[in-house]
């Protein structure tokens, strides 16, 4: 029987010193009607604006011709051939990293001129099998890739990065040769022995200021690290709005009640019907921690209880531009947010009764009907998160 786990997956980057630009893009994409997951890192020759352009041009045509199902050795061609010729080198070089997974766990990996990537099971490093596969195109004959498939399970950390990562400290009195794959593996398993349940997104932090550090605090190169953590699914349920019919609300109350995960509920009217189903109490807020939104309320077993729409709008607003750099508050919208960054399948239960509140022509505020917004957050959570997305109308 297969194992059902999530696939967790986060890259983490330091720029070389003083350039605003980093020279590796990572790219993710999910094709989401076959549960796959391809992954790209890319390191473009030398540093700022050219890198970034070869490295952007290489992941992007990686990721589509994956995506397409192209042959390994004809994405490569095809990338190679495609290049710019770098106008001081003479040369169109980028490596590249290519990870497919899908949501069974089988995993294939693609590398040209990466650091070959290694997997962490049970503290221990497994030696990953890989074939050579040489390029015969006119462009590109004898170049060589390395092709490596293997079956993941729970728990396991697939590791993959850039030469910034491993060449760190390179000519120093500790490292002369650079801090090497054999410390990154060493260092990678201290650290999951130290906290076994550590994030991918963790992880991948401590590796870059690790390397960071070795250089003396003054990159000498692009730097990239990235993760993939296959590990229990993380469930978060978002309830918002009342059902349909008033007869379904003792339904909607013990899909809430029976619920394993995390819980969420949106809206007073909401609140009100699952309080009065599972006679359970309301305790109203009074801290204003967003000046944009009301303040939380509390009910028992439930992990947070806000009000509706204004709410689900600005969350939608938060993700949108979210990344790595992004600090969130401490208002309702953003511990939202919080919750559904820290969860990995995030189920919404929607009731489709309108609010004729929001549907006043002279309101000035731009609220929308809970489906749209919902339905524009799902997409955003699969795409940009790579989230598992339920979504049941009630």
């Amino acid at each position: 029987m297969t194992e059902r786990f999530f696939i967790e997956a986060d890259c983490q980057q330091k720029n070389y010193e003083g350039e605003r630009i980093c020279g590796d893009v990572f790219l993710k994409g999910l094709v989401k009607e076959e549960n796959l997951i391809v992954l790209v890192l890319s390191d473009g020759m030398g540093h700022g604006v050219k890198a970034s352009v070869l490295a952007t041009l290489t992941a992007t045509m990686a990721l589509n011709f994956t995506r397409e199902h192209r042959e390994p050795e004809k994405t490569a061609e095809i990338i190679m051939k495609t290049l710019p010729e770098c106008s001081d080198r003479k040369m169109n070089y980028s490596t590249f990293t290519i990870i497919e997974v899908d949501y069974n766990g089988k995993v294939q990996i693609l590398e040209y001129d990466n650091p070959p990537c290694f997997l962490i099971r049970k503290n221990n490093l497994l030696e990953l099998k890989r074939t050579t596969i040489v390029l015969k195109g006119e462009h590109n004959a004898g170049k060589k890739l390395r092709l490596a498939t293997f079956q993941a399970q729970k728990n396991d950390r697939l590791v993959f990065s850039t030469d910034g990562i491993t060449q760190s400290g390179l000519g120093t009195p500790q490292y002369p040769f650079g801090w090497g794959n054999d410390n990154l593996q060493r260092f990678t398993i201290d650290m999951i022995k130290r906290n076994p349940q550590i994030s991918a997104h963790e992880l991948a932090v401590k590796i870059i200021h690790t390397a960071y550090r070795n250089d003396g605090f003054q990159a000498k190169d692009d730097s990239s690290c990235g993760i993939v953590f296959f590990r229990e699914p993380r469930e978060l349920l978002i309830c918002t709005g009342p059902p349909y019919e008033e007869s379904r609300d003792s339904e909607m109350a013990q899909m809430v009640e029976s619920f394993k995960g995390k819980k969420i509920i949106m809206g007073a009217t909401t609140g009100d019907i699952v309080a009065r189903e599972l006679n359970i109490k309301i305790q109203n807020g009074q801290e204003f921690t967003d000046p944009d939104l009301p303040p939380l309320s509390y009910m028992e077993g439930i992990d947070l209880y806000t009000e509706g729409i204004l709410t689900l709008n600005k969350a939608e607003q938060i993700l949108v531009r979210y990344n790595n750099k992004y600090k969130p508050g401490k208002g309702p919208a953003d511990l939202i947010v919080n919750h559904i960054l820290e969860s990995d399948e995030i189920w919404f239960l929607v009731g489709t009764t309108i609010n004729p509140a929001h549907q006043d022509p002279r309101s000035g505020m731009d609220l929308e009907i809970r489906r749209t917004v919902v339905k524009r957050i799902a997409l955003l959570l699969e795409e940009k998160f790579l989230k598992k997305i339920k979504i049941n109308y009630i």
